[in-house]
């Protein structure tokens, strides 16, 4: 993944709806969601909505698809691993980057 795809990537995911958006589409998988779905799902203006799609599909986290009379949208899994393996590719410098869990436990 080239550094302009990330930083596309970055700035769609830097805006909270379009967050609110592709975490809906990761969640419902393949199948993904009609435009209506998400208006319902998030409470948002038609008009808002499609802006803020136009966005993620620019970005290529999200696809478009026709399917009868209405569009899908679904999430580029392909293209999220690629972002996320671009993140942590030097991880660490190559130890571990596992984080010790915390003990919970208070004196009080």
């Amino acid at each position: 993944m080239e550094s302009t795809d990330v930083v596309r990537a970055l700035g769609a995911l830097a805006q909270p709806l379009r967050l609110q958006v592709f975490r809906a589409l990761v969640v419902v998988g393949d199948t993904g969601l009609t435009p209506g779905a998400i208006q319902q799902a998030l409470g948002v203006a038609p008009a808002t909505l499609s802006f803020h799609l136009k966005e993620l599909v620019a970005s290529g986290l999200v696809t478009q698809e026709r399917v009868s009379r209405n569009l899908v949208y679904r999430a580029a899994y392909a293209q999220m691993n690629d972002l996320l393996s671009y993140l942590t590719e030097n991880c660490c410098h190559g130890s571990s980057c596992a984080v010790e869990t915390a003990t919970s436990s208070c004196d009080c």
